[in-house]
């Protein structure tokens, strides 16, 4: 190789060089670009449908199909502005897609099962529900999963499928809900004077509804004496201050108003010889 074809060659790598370096920057600056436009888009798309009122579960659904898509043309745009055939792309994409569909069909149904839940709407951002045996309040409801945050403060993510396949119980659906207590008497407490006690007591109770009224009944009877159903209803997010409130009601009023203690009923067998 003589001189002359060193210098060829040096030219040669030196122009291909210089335009794989600028198509380079140009994609660097291509996705920085892009990226930013997704995040206005976004954010525009989230402002509209926000200024709409449409449904804070439906706006996060939406916003993340958005991102993903346009991310995805992104992407394409940038390998074909490399020359590679996005026709080409596509379908390996899509054969891609199909590959992992079958070796991971529960991801396909934990999409469609997110798709339902949307369309059918059995639960929606900040409600307090019970699904796939998790309790807690809907945090998000993604592409495949669910985020529920429990009582315990633990973000608990649950399939798509597995909610649509599973019994859904919705605390917040309804304007209220019961909160079923017990009060053990004596047998020789005033069970008439200690129901209508307690019903006025457990009324004044913060976030305590007056309609429904607070139910107070002899639910069975025990060795000790009767057994009081105390329920008062509330809204679900005042339940456990409702709760302990309402027991710690049960406590005072009864001790303050002279009751006695419920005790425990023994018998005594004398054996006489």
């Amino acid at each position: 190789m003589n001189k002359e074809d060193i210098l060829r060659w040096q030219d040669l790598a030196l122009q291909y060089g210089s335009e794989l370096g600028i198509k380079v920057l140009a994609a660097i600056a291509f996705w920085i670009i892009g990226r930013w436009l997704i995040h206005w888009v976004g954010r525009m798309v989230q402002g509209a449908l926000g200024r709409q009122k449409v449904d804070a579960t439906l706006m996060r659904y939406l916003g993340t199909v958005i991102n993903v898509t346009l991310n995805i043309l992104l992407v394409i745009g940038i390998l074909g502005y490399f020359g590679i055939q996005t026709t080409t792309f596509a379908a390996l994409f899509a054969a891609a897609g199909v590959a992992i569909g079958l070796a991971w069909s529960g991801l396909l149904a934990n999409f469609a099962g997110g798709v339902f839940l949307i369309i059918l709407r059995p639960l929606k951002v900040g409600d307090f529900v019970t699904v796939g045996g998790i309790t807690g309040t809907v945090e998000e409801v993604g592409l495949f999963t669910t985020a529920l945050n429990t009582p315990d403060n633990v973000l608990t993510l649950v399939g798509n499928s597995k909610i649509l396949g599973d019994t859904i119980q919705n605390f917040s659906t309804n304007p209220y809900r019961r909160v079923d207590l017990k009060a053990q008497l004596s047998g020789a407490a005033d069970h008439a004077a200690a129901m209508t006690l307690l019903k006025e007591k457990i009324a004044l109770i913060p976030n305590v509804r007056s309609d429904p009224a607070v139910d107070v009944e002899i639910l069975e009877f025990n060795l000790v004496g009767p057994v009081l159903a105390v329920r008062p209803y509330c809204h679900t997010d005042h339940y456990w201050q409702v709760y302990f409130d309402t027991n710690r009601t049960i406590r005072e009023a009864l001790g303050e108003a002279g009751f006695p203690a419920p005790m425990p009923a023994q018998v005594v067998f004398v054996n006489q010889q």
